[in-house]
């Protein structure tokens, strides 16, 4: 239930939605946008970045929390392990178990690798990740009245014209034939009564593209993708994420080094490819804020593709998601999706006022809101101290009639109603939440992770752990394409490239160079990554440590 405190402005709120219903605000201009989020976006503020003093992306800026694992020291001494006991040897390695790792291992063996020289090795169990998180949808362009090229303009504009086109181009193109697949595989997409997929706008798109199942649609792709791999009978190592990735006499990435959670043992994986498939970093918090992302988002492809001698791209760009939950305080942080949004839900502040259209892109409602908040002082303070701006998740029933928050966003419905708080009829406090990696290690439009001399061979990635695709800002909904678009062609190539490949003798060589270089850049040996798992104690508890301004 809400605090007493709380009614003075829900009545405003409720005072006003017959007027806001009639009115929608205009969407903003291009100048407007840009000065909101130079003003307000968490990623102009220039000393919450430095630029990295080591490795091949040196020079680049990055987060604070992104360049302290960068310029870190590996977890064990190169020289104690014993690379020539080898635990497992296989075509295809796949570093994650989410949805990008899990579309690759089941595109390899669509392509004619057997599921016994395919591993997946994941960090925690088969399917946690960011994925089963993931709510609102997944686009895709297969409606008569849009097309790929719209799709195309859409992510290149929500991008900031910042993204690696034929990245995009991959992208939208292969977005139909990804739902057509799920379709086969037995997702269960929102349909009409005849059959018609349901689709909605997400913020920045010019057409309703958006498929869901319901407000769960990671769980249900996530859930669909995992049974495949069973049956098909893939190998799963749970609690075994990578520390480090190996190299042969050549320079080739021929493995990697897992570490048992659960054991502490180290395992050497032997393998003519490798997928990295690790998910984003919402567990570093950056700038302190919460996180929708799931327990082992720590950046970890990112370590171990940088000290290969993988290039990073965008890594100067963060996407705030604009509605986190802001109340109550045990789940702060977690996703309220932009789909309450897409069907009618506004933003609006303590006094009742719609501030700012609910479908501009994500980093240009994020930054109105925040501005909401400490620029203009409308923001809800809660008992804690936090701020927050209301969400009029009433006006879905009235524009679309009874029932429907309760069909279509039965997750969240749940979520709230936990806290006796029933988004049917009371509004719900949201504030921006840290939601996704914009940037990541590049790739090309093979997956084939890039270096300063071009591919480096033995080496793909997939999913959030890859740059390019997203520029400066991603759109609703292309995070699930991305993981599956990527992943299979991930999948497809590392096959091709597997039954080829001959692996020689494996080191940690590069490692050691690495090592060699942060020492030379006077960097102490206090750091390590990749962390595995974030720390929450004592003062490293975050809900109230927030620091906006």
């Amino acid at each position: 239930m809400y605090p007493k405190e709380f009614e003075k402005s829900i009545r405003k709120v409720e005072e006003t939605r017959q007027e806001r219903l009639k009115k929608p605000p205009e969407r903003l201009g291009e100048k407007e946008k840009e000065e909101l989020l130079k003003k307000w976006h968490p990623d102009y503020k220039p000393e919450a970045k430095r630029k990295l003093r080591v490795g091949v992306s040196k020079g680049s800026i990055v987060p604070n929390e992104v360049a302290d694992i960068i310029e870190a020291y590996p977890l064990i001494n190169p020289d104690e392990i014993d690379l020539s006991q080898i635990d497992y040897e296989t075509d295809i390695l796949i570093i994650g178990g989410g949805g990008a790792g899990t579309a690759a291992a089941l595109f390899a063996y669509y392509n004619g690798i057997s599921p016994e020289n395919i591993i997946i090795a994941t960090k925690l169990r088969h399917g946690d990740s960011n994925t089963i998180m993931a709510q609102g949808g997944i686009q895709a362009a297969d409606k008569e009245n849009d097309s790929p090229v719209i799709h195309y303009l859409d992510v290149i504009g929500g991008g900031h014209f910042a993204n690696k086109p034929e990245l995009v181009a991959r992208l939208v193109l292969d977005a139909p034939l990804i739902i057509k697949w799920h379709e086969e595989l037995g997702v269960m997409y929102d349909k009409k009564e005849d059959g018609e997929m349901i689709t909605i706008h997400g913020g920045g798109t010019s057409r309703k593209r958006m498929h869901s199942a319901k407000d769960y649609t990671g769980m249900e792709i996530m859930r669909v993708l995992r049974d495949e791999a069973r049956n098909i009978g893939i190998e799963v190592l749970e609690f075994s994420p990578a520390i480090d990735l190996l190299i042969d006499d050549e320079g080739k990435v021929g493995g990697a080094l897992l570490y048992n959670l659960e054991t502490d043992q180290y395992y050497v994986v032997k393998a003519k490819a490798v997928i990295l498939a690790t998910g984003g970093f919402g567990r570093l918090h950056i700038q302190g804020f919460p996180t929708t992302n799931h327990y082992g988002a720590t950046a970890d492809g990112l370590v171990m593709a940088y000290r290969v001698g993988a290039k990073l791209r965008d890594m100067d760009s963060v996407q705030y998601h604009p509605t986190g939950v802001a109340y109550p305080e045990q789940i702060v942080g977690l996703l309220v999706t932009e789909k309450v949004r897409g069907l009618g839900a506004q933003p609006v502040n303590v006094e009742g006022e719609q501030f700012v259209h609910p479908l501009e892109p994500r980093d240009v409602e994020a930054a109105a809101i925040i501005r909401e908040c400490y620029g203009r002082n409308k923001g809800v303070i809660t008992p804690t101290g936090m701020r927050g701006i209301w969400l009029d998740s009433p006006m879905i029933e009235i524009i679309h009639g009874k029932g429907t928050i309760e069909r279509r966003l039965g997750a969240m419905f749940r979520m709230f109603k936990r806290f006796d708080i029933d988004m049917r009829y009371e509004p719900i406090l949201v504030f921006p939440t840290l939601h996704y990696q914009n940037g990541g290690i590049e790739i090309n439009e093979n997956a084939q992770v890039l270096g300063i001399n071009g591919i480096i061979k033995g080496l793909f990635a997939a999913g959030e752990v890859e740059g390019g695709v997203h520029g400066k800002n991603r759109l609703m909904g292309n995070s699930l394409l991305d993981t599956q678009v990527f992943g299979r062609i991930a999948g497809i190539n590392a096959a091709k490239y597997s039954r080829k490949a001959k692996v020689g003798k494996l080191s940690l060589e590069h490692v050691k160079k690495y090592v060699e270089e942060l020492k030379k850049a006077g960097i102490k040996e206090e750091r390590k990554a990749p962390i595995l798992l974030p720390d929450y104690r004592e003062k490293k508890v975050l809900s109230r440590a927030i620091d906006i301004l």
